[in-house]
């Protein structure tokens, strides 16, 4: 697959990502974070036959690394980059924060969005579970990773280089088998002003159930894809598949929180579904 770079003008400075060149429908990709450096090349052999769209999300370069660090900054950015390419709709898959924020566009431009796959995403309200998420990474950490993911925890502001080790010492428990995990993608790198400002906004709108009401009035087909040996608790895949008028929950057996990983082609099956 053959790749073009490409630099949109948001209005809140550049986006910066890169679109396929060899045709096929407009898929595009959101990667999870926030404040992560885009990883969605990870996903090549799922998107074959698609003209695949991904993006540095704000906050990490080449992409502006200024704010504001909202959901509503995150769609706007995502509508932004299918405007300069002059895509009127497009699939959208997004993986974990992702995947809420593939939602969020959907339900914010929905003449925009023709279908959504969400990856392993938060659930959609209260705490989103991200809590028991953040234990039960823990909970797999190997016993020589345990103490220095503790003092990592324990620094009250934490640098990008910490969060980023913090990250490193977390990336095993991301997968079903975490002996078996893969390396950690090179050269990730990653906003903790981003990522704090980011998951502000989020809870700005969980809490109170408003998410949760516009998801009950998506009309974009869904389909919700979760790993049943993901850390991500099941119920949050399970909490946003029964709000969304005709969704689909597709459990993906033997992974983790990138399915793909584990059990290769899962993602290119609902592709497939949906073309």
């Amino acid at each position: 697959m053959t790749e073009e770079t490409f630099v949109i003008d948001s209005g809140a400075g550049p986006i910066s990502g890169s679109a396929g060149t060899d045709g096929g429908r407009d898929l595009l990709l959101l990667h999870g974070g926030p404040g992560l450096s885009d990883y969605m090349d990870l996903l090549a052999g799922e998107t074959a036959g698609w003209r695949a769209i991904r993006y540095q999300q704000r906050g990490v370069a080449p992409s502006s690394v200024d704010g504001p660090f909202t959901v509503a900054r995150h769609v706007a950015d995502a509508v932004a980059v299918l405007d300069g390419l002059g895509v009127d709709r497009a699939v959208v898959l997004g993986h974990s924060w992702g995947a809420h924020l593939a939602l969020q566009l959907a339900s914010a431009a929905p003449d925009r969005v023709s279908a959504v796959i969400a990856v392993d995403g938060l659930g959609p309200d209260g705490d989103g579970h991200v809590p028991a998420f953040a234990a039960e990474l823990r909970r797999r950490l190997p016993a020589d990773a345990v103490g220095r993911c503790a003092e990592l925890d324990a620094i009250p502001d934490l640098s990008d280089a910490d969060a980023l080790e913090s990250t490193a010492l977390l990336w095993p428990s991301y997968f079903a088998q975490p002996a078996q995990a893969p390396p950690l993608p090179a050269g990730l790198r990653l906003s903790v002003t981003c990522s704090v400002g980011t998951f502000a906004s989020i809870f700005d709108e969980l809490p109170d159930g408003t998410f949760a009401r516009r998801l009950a009035q998506l009309t974009v087909p869904t389909f919700v894809v979760i790993g049943d040996a993901s850390p991500m608790p099941r119920a949050a895949g399970e909490e946003t598949a029964q709000l969304i008028p005709g969704s689909e929950l597709i459990v993906v057996a033997g992974s983790g929180h990138l399915p793909w990983h584990e059990q290769p082609g899962c993602l290119a099956a609902v592709l497939d579904r949906v073309g």
